[in-house]
């Protein structure tokens, strides 16, 4: 496996190692020894994995008083994935960290806590699978609305093209966003 940190104490890029033949192919996902030496001591209490169609938009979610680090990873399809960083103390506070992730390349990317997270489906459809550092909370989520200009994403859909939920459209300014102390 090798670690890309996008950002010092940010988000980190895993690309496994592949090994294939005419059988298929064979890669480790996770091996917590590696994971904490690039990524921090994090354990893992629960692993979600998600369905949508393309143009769907999931986010930007966090949760503030339990704040989840993820590990994500697309199994099937293409998606581009992005975390804003809401750590006030943090040198990159404000800042988006995107890349695309699919089931070619099979890159995972590590969102630490402190970060609103989300994707947008590229493909026709995409499996999103990923780990979470705490568990969900509905009470304590909070939402970053997708389309405010500070944070700077640069989603690859035109907004009419895009399907965001009810709740993902109510989603707060960053502005007015609960932040990390």
């Amino acid at each position: 496996m090798k670690f890309l940190s996008l950002a010092a104490g940010g988000p980190v890029l895993l690309t496994p190692e592949i090994h294939g033949d005419d059988r298929g192919f064979f890669m480790e996902t996770f091996r917590q020894n590696e994971f904490e030496a690039h990524c921090g001591p994090h354990l893992f209490v629960q692993d979600n994995h998600s369905k949508s169609r393309r143009g769907v938009l999931r986010g930007m979610h966090y949760q503030l008083a339990r704040p989840q680090g993820k590990l994500v990873r697309v199994v099937r399809g293409s998606v581009y994935d992005a975390a804003v960083d809401l750590r006030l103390s943090s040198p990159t506070f404000g800042k988006s960290f995107s890349v695309v992730l699919d089931d070619e390349t099979r890159r995972m990317l590590w969102v630490p806590p402190g970060f609103a997270h989300g994707f947008l489906v590229l493909s026709d459809e995409a499996e999103f699978v990923y780990k979470c550092t705490e568990y969900y909370a509905p009470e304590d989520e909070c939402c970053l609305r997708h389309d405010d200009p500070a944070p700077g994403i640069g989603w690859p859909l035109e907004a009419e093209n895009l399907v965001v939920s009810s709740r993902d459209r109510q989603g707060l300014p960053f502005s007015e966003c609960p932040k990390f102390s």
